[in-house]
């Protein structure tokens, strides 16, 4: 009876080799060809994904790390927020900076080679208007849903853990008139940008100190904007929040002005670089 003696796969087809016999003694030449008649492909294998080479892999995978990445960044950031407003301001302004920074660092560190480590619809957004949007991997409104996604997850998961009759607002609403808060989100989304368009995009700068930068400059948004308008930068950041806890006011102003910021702020760096 012939057995399987041996298997084998070669690219996409996985070959196996039904011999009845193996002979030792035969020819180079005739053993090609004995193989040749007695291999077999099973096409359907060919449509089986391995990890990194389907490329529905490469689209989903990216995706799966932007949801994920917002979805903690937003949960750090607002648990915070939360914390400190429930605990008498124990975090204090400072502390909830911190976080918000150590956040970024984190998770560009972890998650930036695989898809970018945008989490924020305006930095996708300007990366696709100056040509540096990895289409291959998904498409700019899939990326921004991604993103919308682990935000809404995220405040949604806090409201689960610390609802009381005292619900905290971790979102963001402007403190003073809504041209005040529109023209600082403007400033401190151009700024973010600036800052990651030349520590990610320019081959002059030192790579490995990226994400210290671009966390360092969140950390400063918040301690500077924090007060005033929540130091948005990021309409998925307002968005979530508000969603889960039914509050759009000023939603306008999170969802335009760091869109216009970071589009700026990328295009003048290109004209410095």
């Amino acid at each position: 009876m012939a057995e399987i003696s041996e298997s084998r796969s070669n690219g996409n087809h996985v070959v196996l080799n039904v011999n009845g016999e193996a002979n030792d003694h035969s020819p180079p030449s005739s053993s090609k060809t004995k193989e040749s008649h007695n291999c077999f492909s099973v096409p359907f294998m060919q449509k089986v994904c391995t990890y990194g080479t389907c490329e529905y892999t490469k689209k989903i995978i990216p995706l799966l790390a932007e949801v994920l990445g917002t979805y903690f960044l937003i949960f750090a950031g607002c648990a915070a927020v939360v914390v400190n407003t429930n605990n008498d301001n124990e975090i204090s302004h400072p502390g909830i900076a911190l976080v918000w920074g150590l956040a970024v660092i984190v998770l560009f560190y972890s998650l930036a080679h695989v898809s970018g480590a945008h989490f924020n619809p305006a930095i996708t957004i300007a990366f696709a208007t100056c040509k540096r949007f990895p289409h291959e991997k998904a498409s700019v409104p899939v990326y921004i849903l991604a993103q919308v996604v682990g935000s809404t997850l995220a405040a949604g998961t806090l409201r689960l853990l610390f609802s009381g009759p005292h619900d905290v607002f971790a979102g963001t609403s402007p403190q003073g008139s809504d041209l005040q808060a529109f023209v600082i989100e403007f400033i401190i989304t151009f700024y973010l940008m600036f800052i990651i368009s030349g520590a990610t995009t320019d081959n002059r700068a030192i790579g490995e100190l990226a994400g210290l930068a671009v966390g360092s400059t969140v950390l400063l948004n918040v301690l500077i904007a924090g007060p005033i308008t929540g130091a948005s930068m990021n309409p998925a950041r307002s968005l979530g929040p508000a969603i889960v806890s039914n509050h759009y006011k000023g939603i306008w102003i999170y969802l335009t002005s760091p869109i216009i910021g970071a589009v700026s702020g990328a295009w003048v760096y290109n004209l410095v670089r």
